[in-house]
Order: structure tokens, then sequence, then C-alpha cells
């Protein structure tokens, strides 16, 4: 008998004051058996740094992620069913990454393993060719930190300023600060 996915709820409460995004979300979360609460973690925190104003160009959602290779575990698609944001996680390859390239208006990949800078050193040179990508790093003890405040019903006021993200819950709080790799060309 195949493990079942564990279910996670967060509120999150998000004031993202760099992009003027304020709100309330209720998160359902499915944590796959082979994943561990850092990686359902960092998906909250991209959430956050990516959900958008208004759902004028489609809703960021999770997606099937581990389930199906094929998809991002987080994404913005729009009515048509086109992608408009591909969001992956952890040190996915070059081939991956230009495939989804081709697929979606914006691409962003959130790293947060300690080691980072050897993958990053390996594949910086073979994305030269995707001016829509964003690459960010969340430092490991950071997104280790991030972690601990994994519960199976969780409630989180995160807030967002010059770059630096604030994550609190009722026991604990966070600073994180994402580095960007590299930045998408402006159009």
């Amino acid at each position: 008998m195949a493990l079942k996915a564990t279910i996670y709820k967060a509120l999150l409460n998000i004031a993202d004051m760099d992009r003027h995004v304020y709100g309330e979300h209720n998160l359902t979360i499915a944590k796959h058996p082979s994943e561990n609460e850092e990686r359902l973690m960092m998906r909250v925190l991209a959430y956050a740094l990516n959900v958008t104003a208004d759902d004028l160009r489609g809703k960021l959602e999770f997606s099937k992620g581990l389930s199906d290779v094929d998809e991002p575990e987080l994404w913005q698609l729009d009515l048509t069913g086109d992608v408009v944001h591909w969001i992956d996680f952890g040190q996915p390859d070059d081939r991956r990454l230009m495939k989804a390239h081709g697929r979606a208006e914006r691409v962003s990949v959130y790293t947060y393993a300690s080691s980072t800078a050897v993958w990053w050193a390996g594949i910086e040179s073979k994305l030269t060719r995707a001016p829509r990508l964003a690459v960010w790093q969340v430092p490991h003890e950071q997104s280790q930190a991030l972690a601990r405040m994994a519960e199976r019903s969780m409630q989180l006021q995160i807030s967002i300023q010059d770059g630096h993200v604030f994550v609190s819950s009722n026991t604990q709080q966070l600073e994180i600060s994402p580095v960007l790799l590299k930045a998408p060309q402006e159009r």
C-alpha cells in the first residue's frame, strides 16, 4: 500500500510592502511522503513571495508537484490554462528549467541546500538563454529554521520589506534574507 500525503493547513497573513500585496490566505498543502518539512515550508515561503494582489491573470496554486514531473510544485495559470509563472524548488537541472522557460512567461527557482554554491557553479552558464528566469537562494540555516515552524495547522504572519522576509507564529520569529543569484532581464 502506498503512503499517502500528509495534509497541512496554513493561514497566512501577508504584508508585502515591496510589491504592495496584502491579504489573508488559507492554504491546504499536501506534503508528499518523500518530502520533508523544509521543502514544505519553502513552498509556503515562495507562495508568500509570489502571490498576486488579484486573480486577474489566474491564481497562484500548488500543483501535483512531486507526483507529476511535468509540473512545478507551485504555479500561476491564466484563465486559458497558459502558465504565467512556474516556480520550482531545490536544485533542478538545466533541461527542466529550459523546458519550463519555454512554457511559462516567468520562471523562478528557490534553492535552499547547503550545496547550492556547487550546484549554481555547474549550472549558471547553461542558463544564459533563459532571460525570464529568476534564481533565489535562501540561506540553508534560515530554511532549516523555517522548517522548525512547520505544524499541521499553523498561522503565520509574513511581512516583506526591502527584500527581507519576517515570519512569525505564536511561538517563533524568523528573518529570512533571500539572495538573488540570477535576475530576470527587463523586457
